[in-house]
């Protein structure tokens, strides 16, 4: 794939003016950063500045559009209706990461009934999900955590920068009770990440989250398909390795067999597999407009997060007032 020249920073002021109070989410927990809701139409240098940021990191971990900013018409385009959860820093004054999200009873459908949003590109939809939960689900896609704060460069900020991001996803939860029950998002592994231990971490998700082709119950409750499956291969061997029925026994399992690999657990899927202990994971596909990365797809219900993590996140220091954004 040709890599286009990134484009340039997007001044600071003109930042600072899109990210104003109308915008405002809410404060973060740790760090002293700030989280705001913006779109295209009223945030376009925002917007800019996220295709830049966003096609910067996607691009260091091996993917990315290889588009001078990743933008598409899901940012792009109001009739969409997509939004951006934006991390700020304001102290160096940038946008350290974000979202970008929908509410699924917003979008669209094309000619054989299926949603058109991002993941459709991967997963079918079955007529189950679209007529139940699919209408209460928030669909996630695009985070992301800008190079800089994902080492110790940044200190504290660094530190909590995921953590941060998911402070903004509380506050989604909080903003949208009522209407919204679920999110819908993808995990995504990059190419460069072992084989084995791709194929390893697929069989711990369809062990503890997902569901099993000859189990008939399980097919006729499926409710997100895969277009193009990644099979795992080396079930056999898991099985020999991947022993306890406890999720978090065997968790520590797969961290340490991944790390006699070279590498860790990537850090948004080790986020989401300890978020909610009824997620449900539909396997995953390879996403050819984005570098081949494989994306895994999964499905958490809001009232069903462990205890600890509606402590951490929906917990506000400073509340946002009831915007519909």
């Amino acid at each position: 794939m040709k890599m286009e020249e990134i484009i340039a920073p997007v001044d600071k002021e003109l930042l600072k003016a899109e990210l104003n109070e109308k915008r405002f989410l809410r404060d973060t927990n740790h760090a002293g950063n700030k989280l705001y809701i913006v779109d295209n139409a009223c945030a376009p240098n925002v917007l800019r500045e996220i295709g830049r940021l966003r096609e910067i990191a996607f691009r260091a971990g091996g993917g990315g559009t290889g588009k001078s900013a990743d933008l598409d018409e899901f940012d792009l385009d109001g009739a969409f209706k997509y939004k951006q959860l934006v991390l700020w820093d304001p102290d160096a004054e940038c946008i350290i990461g974000g979202y970008r999200y929908v509410l699924c009873d917003n979008v669209m459908y094309d000619r054989c009934g299926q949603p058109i949003m991002p993941s459709a590109h991967l997963f079918k939809f079955t007529r189950r999900y679209l007529k139940g939960a699919f209408l209460k689900t928030i669909e996630l896609s695009r985070s992301f955590i800008r190079p800089e704060y994902q080492s110790s460069e940044q200190g504290m900020k660094s530190l909590y920068s995921l953590d941060n991001l998911f402070d903004g996803l509380g506050g989604l939860i909080v903003l949208y009770k009522g209407r919204m029950e679920y999110f819908f998002g993808k995990m995504t592994i990059y190419p460069s990440f072992p084989e084995e231990g791709l194929q390893m971490l697929l069989y711990f998700l369809r062990k503890h989250f997902g569901t099993w082709e000859n189990d008939l119950m399980h097919r006729l409750d499926r409710m997100v398909i895969p277009k193009q499956p990644v099979k795992i291969k080396l079930t056999r061997k898991f099985d020999n390795i991947l022993t306890e029925k406890d999720f978090r026994e065997d968790y520590k399992i797969l961290k340490r067999e991944i790390q006699k690999m070279g590498v860790n657990i990537p850090p948004l899927v080790n986020t989401y597999m300890n978020l909610s202990p009824t997620m449900k994971s539909f396997g995953a596909g390879i996403n050819d407009e984005f570098g081949n990365v494989i994306e895994a797809g999964i499905l958490i219900k809001f009232d069903e997060l462990h205890p600890e993590k509606t402590r951490r996140h929906l917990s506000f220091p400073k509340l946002f007032s009831r915007r519909p954004f």
